[in-house]
């Protein structure tokens, strides 16, 4: 391979994903006239930042080669629990801090299910962290939606930072914030910590990690509490967009984190992937169903087409990974 062959491969494999971002951009802006307007942006910005938390969870549990199942339902059983504390009379302050707490306390049960009982699999742990997520959501609530949330609660999920000064009526959301912050905060982790190269590590082969002394247990039970806690902190900026809970929220979400994962790079097998590649897939992810709602396209259609995606999306990811162990 020629020199100038390899540095646009180098080129395409770190920054396609973006190009496929600015060409779908491109496109949807011809297909639909509504989908440039800053109300259709705004929306789409508030609309995926729950999903890019989850994403990027989900993200850091792909790293070591794992997954997990019950992001959905901690989104759900945070929601569910803060409304809850809210109708309890617990001060606002400590409603925001609900959702948060219950995700890293199920993330961190996760974790440490998984290494404690030596399960083979994470699946296993996090699809029984899943059922008891869900039923307890159900019980906590009753399994009827619970509204009424305190406006400073919702703060996060709805407000906007006024930014009228740069045009009429624009705003940034508050949630597209929450989201930079903690992109910002995994990035520096994985990229300028001890422990982000033990994430790598692990997920590259986890018997090595171990020989080298990584206390593999410990990072992974860190890894997963983080995933909960992420997943816990979408639940409160989705309470905050809808001004209610409600117990089947995040069904299906687990699905649209993994996808966008897989979508933005990361390799399934473990040990390859970016923060900002997970972005992009979130973004992908985002552009595909506001594009597919302008176009009116049916939600069975979407679903199907997402579907297509995923696979795809990991086979590509197997292609990729016979071709560097041939090479």
């Amino acid at each position: 391979m020629t020199e100038s062959r390899m540095a646009v491969s180098r080129f395409l494999e770190r920054y396609g994903i973006w190009l496929v971002v600015l060409v779908m951009m491109v496109a949807l802006s011809f297909l639909s006239e509504s989908f440039f307007s800053l109300l259709n942006l705004t929306n789409i910005l508030k609309q995926n930042a729950t999903a890019a938390l989850l994403a990027l969870g989900m993200f850091l549990v792909i790293i070591t080669a794992g997954i997990d199942l019950s992001v959905g339902s901690i989104l759900a059983l945070g929601m569910v629990s803060s409304a809850v504390a809210a109708k309890w009379g617990v001060p606002w302050w400590g409603v925001i801090l609900v959702a948060p707490a219950v995700g890293l306390l199920c993330g961190a049960l996760n974790g440490i299910g998984l290494t404690l009982l030596r399960l083979p699999h994470p699946f296993i742990m996090t699809l029984g962290m899943l059922n008891i997520a869900r039923g307890a959501t159900n019980l906590v609530s009753g399994g009827v939606p619970i509204s009424g949330v305190d406006p400073r609660v919702r703060y996060f999920g709805q407000a906007e930072v006024d930014l009228s000064f740069i045009q009429d009526g624009a705003g940034l959301p508050v949630s597209l914030l929450v989201v930079l912050v903690c992109t910002l905060g995994l990035w520096l982790m994985l990229n300028a910590t001890p422990v982000g190269r033990h994430v790598y590590a692990i997920g590259g082969n986890p018997q090595s990690a171990r020989v080298s002394g990584i206390n593999v247990d410990r990072v992974l039970v860190l890894v997963y509490t983080i995933c909960g806690g992420l997943a816990g902190l979408g639940g409160l900026l989705l309470v905050g967009r809808t001004g209610s809970a409600f117990p089947n929220a995040g069904l299906g979400a687990e699905l649209d984190a993994i996808a966008a994962v897989i979508i933005g790079g990361a390799s399934f097998f473990g040990g390859r992937g970016t923060v900002m590649g997970c972005i992009a897939g979130v973004i992908i992810m985002g552009l595909l169903r506001n594009g597919l709602n302008l176009l009116d396209v049916s939600v069975f259609w979407q679903q199907i087409l997402i579907g297509f995606i995923i696979v795809g999306a990991v086979y590509f990811d197997v292609v990729r990974r016979r071709a560097s162990v041939r090479s």
